[in-house]
């Protein structure tokens, strides 16, 4: 039992010193490769901040539902959404460039985008159209050609139509809230009709009040432009009562407008079973972008572009599946990230690893592909470094034979002290533990340990060396 408890003891003490001796012949390679890496992480900086902002316009608009469903995408990968009010797109681009949002959506048209990209924007592509949407009451139309009705008389038939904008004469028309750009808008597309924006009785009620105002008649028309999911619109399009306009000069207008275009309203996408509209309605639109500020982390741009994919990939009123998120129609650069998430492919690895881990992949790979190829030469001398120390377990205890032996030629010691050394020596060498493929150097020293005792015990007897 005793034989095998020190058997199995020194088996343990050897697995323990091999593994101290990998240890210390891996470590400063080790070393090294954690130092560079933790130098480029630092430098690189991998992982994104946890909350990001992004500008949203108005409460109850169609921007803010959408900032809710991009705050619900990225809270599953940890990162906390500030939705940020303000007036509208406008608003969006401001807050954009003052650094008060890191992501914003921006209608086409809100400013001179050619600007844009110097002051440090780019998109993260296109994602959906924003049509003007023009509702008015016919009663308030007569058949004279647009004419308001006189104060007092009663108002045509509503079978009027509107066909021009020319038509909104004399009318009172709410043209949205200031910052939503929709004022700006209108005055140009007014003067394109020779219609002054005095020609009209203006307002710049919210859509909500506006849309209030307009059921029940304390207001002729108003415009708003907006995805269709605003609330807004959803309640209109199917009022009684209240007719959204189709304007033929559409294609005209969006010629002479780039940032425009025309889209339509298919017959019966409202409601189907009511038959709303009840015929193709032809529209202009912007397109809206998700911008952002060159110095947003990549990590949220990635975040944000993925999303976009997920939220504005399917089909609706005015697109089909896949027409957007869009890097066609985008009036500003599109960003590695955006370009990517729409044109490209989805490395494999980002469909089975948590976002930290694909993304410090994707951040970091062309580091850890530099290491690996600075780590194999350097990795040449762990093995010589090995079996350096394996040996040196051994080969220490040569000098104290080798001194002993200098003893033993000089004879300036005695016999009896010199075989207590030699013992000594046996027994260190008897307790030393190598790997088998080293044991050969360990009988080589206690080898010419008995060699040397052999010389001194035959030097004392006066008889021939031993060899």
């Amino acid at each position: 039992m005793t034989r095998h408890l020190r058997q199995a003891r020194q088996a343990v003490s050897l697995v323990v010193l091999s593994l101290r001796d990998m240890l210390a012949s891996v470590g400063p390679v080790l070393f090294l490769a954690l130092a560079l890496l933790a130098a480029a992480y630092w430098w690189l900086d991998p992982q994104p901040p946890r909350s990001v902002v992004l500008a949203t316009g108005p409460a109850d608009s169609a921007y803010a539902e959408f900032g809710q469903r991009y705050a619900q995408a990225l809270a599953k990968d940890g990162i906390r959404v500030q939705l940020l009010t303000t007036d509208g797109p406008a608003g969006n681009l401001d807050a954009l460039r003052r650094g008060r949002a890191d992501v914003a959506f921006v209608r086409g048209g809100s400013a001179d985008m050619d600007g844009e990209a110097s002051k440090g924007i780019m998109s993260l592509g296109a994602l959906f159209y924003e049509p003007l949407w023009l509702f008015y009451r016919p009663a308030a139309l007569t058949s004279q050609g647009g004419k308001a009705p006189t104060k007092g008389k009663p108002a045509a038939t509503a079978d009027a139509r509107m066909t021009s904008l020319s038509q909104l004469r004399g009318l009172r028309v709410n043209l949205d809230q200031r910052g939503s750009g929709v004022p700006a808008l209108m005055d140009r597309l007014l003067q394109a009709n020779n219609l002054m924006s005095n020609e009209i009785i203006a307002s710049e009620m919210a859509p909500d009040a506006a849309a209030q105002a307009l059921q029940e008649g304390r207001i002729d028309a108003l415009v708003l432009m907006t995805a269709p999911e605003s609330p807004v619109v959803q309640r209109l399009v199917q009022q009684p009562g209240i007719l959204l306009a189709e304007l033929p000069q559409a294609d005209a207008l969006a010629r002479r407008f780039p940032f425009l275009q025309t889209v339509t309203l298919p017959r019966g996408m409202v409601d189907l079973a009511r038959d709303l509209p009840p015929e193709d309605i032809g529209l202009l639109a912007a397109t809206t972008a998700l911008l952002t500020r060159d110095d947003t982390h990549p990590a949220l741009r990635q975040l944000f572009a993925q999303a976009a994919q997920q939220i504005h990939g399917g089909s609706g009123w005015f697109n089909g599946t896949r027409d957007f998120p869009n890097t066609r129609t985008s009036e500003l650069p599109v960003s590695p990230e955006g370009d990517r998430a729409i044109n490209g492919t989805p490395p494999i690895y980002q469909r089975y690893l948590p976002f930290w881990a694909s993304n410090l992949l994707e951040r970091m790979w062309l580091v850890i592909g530099g290491l690996i190829v600075l780590l194999l030469p350097l990795s040449r001398v762990v093995p010589p470094l090995y079996t350096y120390r394996v040996r040196r377990r051994v080969f220490r205890w040569y000098e104290r034979l080798r001194q002993v032996e200098a003893h033993m030629e000089d004879g300036d010691a005695e016999t009896s002290e010199l075989l207590n050394e030699l013992d000594e020596l046996d027994r260190v060498a008897a307790q030393i533990t190598v790997p088998l493929a080293h044991a050969d150097e360990l009988y080589a020293l206690r080898n010419n340990i008995e060699k040397t005792r052999r010389r001194l015990l035959a030097r004392d007897q006066g008889s021939p060396k031993l060899n």
